[in-house]
């Protein structure tokens, strides 16, 4: 439930669903709103923000069925590119039609509302890129997106000629999009695919779930080792829904570790240092917009990650 305040803030009203409980309350606001922890963490501290009619601290663990009532101050313009240098980015590849980077968890591809954190595009601004001007204003450039929470490469036109090219490249599903994705349990059959339409779940308009009238979406998998409470798994991406290898996974009982809006165990997260979905992509390759070869980047997992699944590989 939402309303209007006076001075244009808007109050939400939800209640904490199973999925997060004992979150932190930064975090929990952080997945249920799509607000950086930062944004979130800013809120507690300026008393937007009660949990039960009670305001909380923003390292309180909130319970499944309690009322979460926060009031977000609006913002001058929701979607303009905020210029900054974002930590963490890093260039795998810089040419005269298009930049691969390796993108960091917790930064955005471009502006939307309700995120007020880091995004690739004002990285890119930032440091002198000159990016393609087709598209929307705030995604200029942009021909595919990761989620906030997920790590890894991907690529940004520079010419409108490579914009054009490679928007036509994912919309033909010519490009190979290869993540590794750490799941609980084990796949039974260890190899296979999830063919399941993906929708806006009915209920909770900040996730999504296979539904019958959703759009066709495609995730192929393969197990590449197995330990005693996770698996690890190669996907490749047929098409590219939002939250795809996420909901897909789910719906097979085997939700990606750390990844509580879509059933994860809050404990086995805990217990392997994660505070995010286990989720990475690790290699992207296309047919290159100026040259015709084909070309493949590739992108290491980060140290959160890397931790994760070694702690499952020496787990006795």
């Amino acid at each position: 439930m939402s309303a209007l305040l006076p001075g244009g803030h808007e109050r939400r009203t939800v209640t904490v669903p199973d999925g997060l409980a004992g979150e932190r309350v930064d975090a929990a606001i952080a997945r249920m709103f799509g607000l950086s922890r930062t944004r979130a963490a800013d809120l507690i501290r300026a008393g937007h923000v009660t949990v039960d009619g009670v305001p909380p601290a923003k390292s309180d663990r909130v319970e499944p069925g309690a009322m979460l009532d926060v009031a977000i101050p609006a913002s001058l313009d929701p979607i303009a590119i905020i210029t900054e240098v974002v930590e963490g980015i890093k260039i795998v590849h810089d040419d005269d039609a298009l930049v691969v980077i390796d993108k960091p968890v917790g930064v955005a591809v471009h502006p939307s509302p309700g995120w007020s954190g880091p995004t690739v595009v004002g990285h890119l601004v930032a440091a002198g890129f000159q990016i393609a001007t087709s598209g929307a204003a705030e995604r200029q450039g942009i021909v595919q997106r990761l989620d906030v929470g997920t790590s890894g490469v991907m690529v940004i036109a520079k010419s409108e000629y490579a914009y054009s090219r490679l928007k036509n490249a994912f919309r033909r599903r010519t490009v190979d999009k290869v993540y590794h994705a750490l799941v609980q349990g084990h796949p039974d059959p260890l190899q296979g695919t999830v063919d399941a339409p993906i929708g806006r779940h009915p209920r909770h308009d900040y996730k999504f779930a296979v539904m019958a009238g959703g759009k066709s979406s495609v995730t192929h998998y393969e197990t590449l080792e197995a330990h005693r409470f996770a698996s690890l798994l190669e996907v490749h991406l047929e098409t590219g829904r939002t939250h795809q290898i996420r909901v897909h996974m789910a719906a097979l009982n085997h939700p990606c570790l750390g990844d509580l809006t879509y059933g994860a165990d809050p404990r086995l997260a805990e217990r392997v240092g994660l505070t995010r979905q286990w989720l990475h992509a690790v290699r992207l390759g296309f047919e290159h917009p100026d040259s015709g070869e084909y070309v493949e980047y590739e992108s290491d997992y980060p140290d959160d990650l890397q931790h994760a699944l070694d702690t499952l590989r020496y787990a006795v």
